[in-house]
C-alpha cells in the first residue's frame, strides 16, 4: 500500500470513437484529450461529432503525486513534450470501457500495460498539469546519489568438501 498523495490535480478526460475498418470489431476507442477540470456533466456525454468519429467525455481522475516519484515526474517534464498515461479497461456495462487512471509517472503508465486487456495511451500534459507538477517537482524533490554496492569477497573454503564429524568418512 502506497502512502497517500502530498498533491492531487483533478482532470477530465476525451475519449475518441471511431467507426474500425475490420470484420471483427465495430468500433476503435482511445484517449485523445485531457480537460484541466472536470466538467459538470454526466459520463460518457457526447461532446462532438466528426465524420465517423465521436468524441466522449469519459469521466475525470485523479492525478496523484508523491514525494517518492518526483525523479520520474522530473524526466517525463524534461522530454519537452510531457506525457500524461490514460488507461481505460474493459467493462460490463453498456459502456465497452471504464475510465481507469490517469497518471504523471511514466513508470506506472507502463506498469499499467501488463493487464493486456487495458488500453494505455499517453496524451500531451496541458499548460496546466504541467505548472503544478513542476511546481509539485521543484518543492519536493530530493536529488539522491547513486551508491553502487560492493559484494561480498568469496570465501573458497565454504565451499570446500567438510569432513564428517569424528574424522571418517
Amino acid at each position: 500500500m502506497s502512502p497517500a498523495p502530498l498533491s492531487q490535480i483533478l482532470v477530465g478526460v476525451v475519449v475518441e470513437r471511431r467507426k474500425a475498418d475490420s470484420p471483427w470489431i465495430d468500433y476503435l476507442w482511445r484517449p485523445v484529450g485531457i480537460l484541466p477540470d472536470a466538467p459538470d456533466m454526466p459520463i460518457w456525454s457526447v461532446l462532438r461529432e466528426e465524420g465517423e468519429a465521436v468524441l466522449f467525455y469519459a469521466g475525470s481522475r485523479t492525478i496523484e503525486l508523491h514525494r517518492s516519484e518526483t525523479a520520474r515526474y522530473r524526466d517525463n517534464l524534461a522530454t519537452g513534450s510531457p506525457q500524461l498515461w490514460v488507461v481505460l479497461s474493459p467493462a460490463e456495462s453498456d459502456w465497452p470501457y471504464t475510465l481507469a487512471a490517469v497518471t504523471a509517472d511514466p513508470a506506472e503508465g507502463e506498469a499499467f500495460t501488463e493487464a493486456g486487456a487495458n488500453l494505455v495511451e499517453t496524451i500531451a500534459m496541458p499548460d496546466a498539469v504541467r505548472e503544478a507538477v513542476e511546481g509539485f517537482v521543484a518543492e519536493h524533490h530530493v536529488e539522491r546519489e547513486f551508491v553502487k554496492r560492493k559484494r561480498d569477497r568469496a570465501n573458497p573454503e565454504a565451499l570446500a568438501r567438510r569432513q564428517p564429524e569424528g574424522g571418517q568418512e
